[in-house]
């Protein structure tokens, strides 16, 4: 069958409202195997890799997933803890604590995560959704900036399986929020939380993943997004252009991506004599391999070993009071019209409406 089988239709029945927050996803171990099929899934994205797809499968299996699945399971394996994959535990937490936050607001609404890649998957939570008889979703992206490669797929799953729907809920979708001035003003409270602990560094780093430079000159918004992300945060800190820097991570392959790299950037900084740098990550709103491990182990490592004296790096927003806030204040904005604030009163009218079309649903039966 071309679609799939919608769950059974009750007459009358009370609509209801989700937020899907969706994240990058993760491996389920920090083992080989699980690290390949996360990897596997990841790298055939066409959102991901723009290459013609013959030529592509033989690189990714002939030589990315062969030597990068191990090396990669290593460096999940330094950053993974008790609960498992530190991204899906701030995930978790963060849908959680999101649901009280809007609850507080007066909204009466589900709040559910989905991983892009891994699991749970896209298509798994929209179908539950569905199955328990959600027919407003809103779509909330984990990427404040907006780029093809992210948020773009994020879309694209959830287009693809309602493709295979009859019943499509209503839909609305958050693109990015870059700009919006609670973010910017929970990442200011984080660096400044930081630096009431630590003291002041001689530079700020913010750190953005990176993408190929071709993304750019092809129209995607990404790398301005992230440009005005950091003057906005410069600006709310009362920086001055020569007390930050802002530079991409986590390159693939020998294609110029986005510059200045972080990685050779801060190298440099210590050659050139800074003693202490702090480094935060404001593309990423939960910590994750890129931000643990390739920032704070990796960078830190390259920065120390070329003469620097102090390296800081400022957590991900993760589950700060501040964010969760933001985060409800976002959602909230893409909320309104839908009824979601139900007084008493009006949930017991629509309940009574309910009972109404039902009763008449089944004498309008029991006619025929």
């Amino acid at each position: 069958m071309r679609f799939l089988k919608e769950p059974d239709y009750s007459h009358g029945k009370i609509g209801k409202t989700a937020v899907v927050l969706i994240n990058l996803g993760t491996p389920d171990a920090p083992t080989r195997p699980a690290v390949r099929r996360y990897l596997k899934q990841f790298l055939w994205d066409r959102r991901i890799v723009e290459v013609p797809r013959a030529i592509w499968w033989l690189i990714l299996h002939g030589i990315i997933l062969p030597f990068r699945s191990g090396q990669s399971a290593k460096k999940y394996a330094s950053i993974w803890t008790n609960d498992g994959s530190p991204l899906k535990v701030h995930t978790e937490k963060q849908a959680v604590l999101l649901k009280g936050y809007l609850g507080e607001r007066g909204h009466e609404v589900h709040v559910t995560y989905a991983m892009r890649y891994g699991t749970p998957s896209i298509p798994d939570v929209l179908q539950k959704l569905k199955a328990d008889g959600y027919d407003r979703l809103l779509i909330l992206s984990a990427y404040p900036q907006y780029s093809a490669t992210t948020t773009g797929s994020n879309f694209d799953a959830v287009f693809s399986h309602y493709q295979q729907v009859r019943n499509i809920p209503e839909l609305r979708l958050v693109k990015n929020y870059h700009d919006h001035e609670a973010y910017i003003e929970a990442l200011r409270l984080s660096v400044l939380a930081s630096w009431q602990t630590n003291g002041r560094p001689e530079k700020l780093v913010m750190s953005f993943h990176g993408l190929p430079k071709a993304f750019l000159l092809r129209g995607d918004v990404y790398h301005c997004e992230c440009y005005k992300t950091a003057r906005l945060l410069a600006e709310k800190l009362g920086l001055s252009k020569d007390q930050y820097i802002v530079t991409f991570q986590s390159r693939l392959g020998k294609a110029e991506w986005l510059q200045p790299y972080t990685a050779p950037t801060v190298t440099q900084l210590a050659k050139d004599g800074v003693r202490r740098v702090d480094v935060i990550c404001p593309g990423f709103i939960a910590d994750c391999l890129e931000t643990l491990e390739e920032i704070a182990m990796e960078v830190r490592a390259d920065f120390l070993q070329a003469g620097g004296k102090e390296f800081n790096y400022i957590p991900c927003l993760n589950e700060s009071p501040s964010w969760l806030r933001a985060l409800a204040e976002i959602a909230e904005q893409h909320l309104i019209g839908w009824p979601t604030m139900l007084t008493v009163s009006m949930r017991e009218e629509q309940k009574q409406q309910a009972l109404l079309s039902r009763a008449e649903a089944k004498r309008m039966g029991a006619n025929q």
